[in-house]
């Protein structure tokens, strides 16, 4: 299994009264390995504060495929499937799989950055595009011109 961010046991407080893992553990899981790979790739919440540039998302989807219960470990990868050439706009596609290798889930996320003071839609510093870009990328990874 290639490009996991976030490995994991399932606690307690995810699980919900049908005594599998809640819907919203899923995206929580998928946030987290989102974010350890932006750590991985340089992108730290220090650096994140002092580019005052932060990650929004504008669509996350979520398709359930199998159970996660009680007591199981996670797996949680992610890849790049979209990207502007500035790093302006982005999609990552991520598949979280139960202990036993069974896929259990697929998120779809779209989102860009966004200008913490100005509070509007921003692209990254060119040096920060230039790394965003070197984040691990799907089969099928379009490269889109800057409009």
């Amino acid at each position: 299994m290639e490009n996991v961010f976030y490995e994991g046991k399932v606690m307690w407080a995810q699980i919900d009264a049908n005594m599998h893992l809640r819907h919203s553990a899923y995206a929580d899981f998928a946030a987290q390995a989102r974010l350890q790979m932006l750590e991985n790739s340089g992108f730290d919440a220090r650096l994140l504060e002092k580019l005052k540039i932060g990650p929004i998302l504008f669509r996350e989807e979520l398709i359930y495929m199998r159970e996660i219960r009680p007591g199981d470990t996670v797996k949680v990868t992610c890849t790049m499937t979209h990207c502007r050439r500035d790093g302006s706009r982005w999609s990552f596609s991520q598949e979280i799989f139960r202990g036993d290798g069974v896929k259990a889930a697929q998120v779809n996320v779209q989102g860009a950055w966004v200008d913490m003071v100005k509070r509007k839609l921003s692209a990254l510093p060119q040096e920060w595009a230039d790394t965003f870009m070197n984040i691990p990328k799907s089969k099928d990874f379009i490269l889109e011109e800057v409009p």
